[in-house]
């Protein structure tokens, strides 16, 4: 993925390719169209003075997600707003009833997925975020308890995101060695690390109980507050892997803050309110966290273009490599205490 994927000669075919393809879902020329984020994907919000509309439009990013994946992740979307599992997004459909359009690109196709709005912001790090953290961890218990028992749709597709997918032969997000400013010396640590991982997830394993649909992004930037309402956005990474990974997705990027044992507390407890969660199962959490650490290391290598990658850099790199210090340490003590 290079650099200049995103820059903006590129942003502005993508306004103009995406302004053309209005209509298909009823919306005026008097639309007005402004970009919100750039990830992943490059989402922008619309809105119609003639019809007073707002949709959110979500421009997905060529050589990720299948045609069959993002129907995927729209049929659970649904299924969820149907079941009211959580305030989540409802897709919008085109005026044909579809809900996938592909606009052209310079000769590349790109799919995009319409959204209506929600209201709210992301919780703020002083605004009673342990809270916001409680609730999230009945929301995702909630979650799991419908991918348990939620009859998938023939043809239902989404990744899988496992150790291989993360940092074994995979590599979904790229390879963390290719982490911005990694010297030799944090390699080897990160090298010892990931063996360790391997280690813990495989020990772990993949039951049923244990592995699943999951929506594994929820990161603050996907959580919406509005009152006293909290909802989940974006579940354009939701794929397989441990249900109890979410947490990890949830702290991620911030996984070196000292509040991170609160908000594991008071999410335990906010699963705890909806399903069983003991404390054997909790000690995996740790283990997730730094799964995700280098996963996210990677995924900055290899998206550099991004806003985030670019405003986190090689700092972040410098962090995880403190952090798997950190987490070799617990785990060596961890299996002293085991062995005496």
């Amino acid at each position: 993925m290079t650099s200049t994927m995103y820059d903006s000669h590129f942003l502005d075919r993508l306004e103009s390719g995406l302004r053309a393809a209005l209509p298909r879902w009823g919306l005026s020329e008097a639309t007005d169209l402004r970009l919100l984020t750039i990830s992943e994907n490059a989402t922008f919000r619309a809105h119609d003075p003639v019809s007073a509309r707002d949709v959110v439009f979500r421009v997905h990013r060529p050589g990720y997600h299948t045609r069959a994946e993002i129907a995927s992740e729209l049929a659970w979307l649904g299924a969820l707003g149907r079941a009211q599992v959580v305030p989540t997004l409802t897709p919008v459909p085109q005026l044909d009833g579809e809900l996938i359009a592909d606009i052209d690109d310079d000769g590349v196709i790109r799919h995009v997925v319409a959204f209506g709005l929600i209201e709210g912001r992301e919780p703020a790090e002083g605004e009673d975020i342990v809270r916001w953290f409680h609730e999230l961890g009945a929301i995702n218990a909630r979650l799991h308890a419908h991918a348990k028992d939620w009859q998938r749709p023939a043809g239902f597709v989404r990744k899988v995101w496992d150790f291989d997918a993360m940092l074994g032969d995979v590599k979904l997000w790229g390879d963390w060695r290719a982490g911005l400013g990694l010297t030799p010396e944090g390699k080897a640590v990160l090298e010892r690390t990931a063996r360790v991982l391997r280690q813990k997830v495989e020990a772990y394993g993949k039951g049923e109980h244990r592995f699943g649909l999951v929506h594994a992004d929820m990161r603050v930037a996907n959580l919406l507050v509005d009152g006293d309402r909290l909802s989940v956005i974006d579940f354009d990474d939701c794929g397989f892997s441990w249900y109890l990974y979410d947490f990890a997705a949830a702290v991620s990027f911030i996984e070196h803050e000292p509040f991170i044992p609160e908000l594991q507390t008071a999410w335990i407890a906010g699963y705890r309110t909806v399903a069983p969660l003991s404390d054997e199962e909790c000690q995996i959490l740790p283990v997730f966290i730094m799964l995700r650490r280098m996963l996210l290391t990677a995924w900055i290598a290899s998206h550099s273009e991004t806003p985030t990658a670019q405003a986190l850099g090689e700092t972040y790199t410098q962090g995880t490599v403190a952090l798997a210090r950190a987490f070799l340490a617990s785990q060596a003590a961890e299996g002293e205490r085991a062995a005496s």
